[in-house]
């Protein structure tokens, strides 16, 4: 995963919510633009979770991304 691919997907308009893999298989969602910063050199980003904490990522650390749906979630049929 590139640095490119991240700014493609951040850039994107209209913005398309999506996921970030992590090596150790966690993952984070950015929502919205404004949930993630860069840091200048480009290897770090930051981002805020719906409970504003705020997760820090080392980008070599970062295996894929993957567009999520933006919305509510679906409901059972139970």
């Amino acid at each position: 995963m590139t640095i490119e691919q991240l700014k493609k997907n951040y850039h994107a308009r209209p913005f398309v919510p999506f996921r970030v893999f992590l090596a150790d298989g966690r993952y984070v969602d950015v929502r919205h633009p404004e949930f993630l910063a860069m840091s200048p050199g480009g290897r770090t980003i930051f981002v805020v979770d719906s409970d504003d904490t705020i997760e820090t990522i080392d980008l070599l650390l970062v295996t894929s991304l993957k567009s999520i749906r933006n919305g509510s979630r679906r409901k059972s049929n139970s």
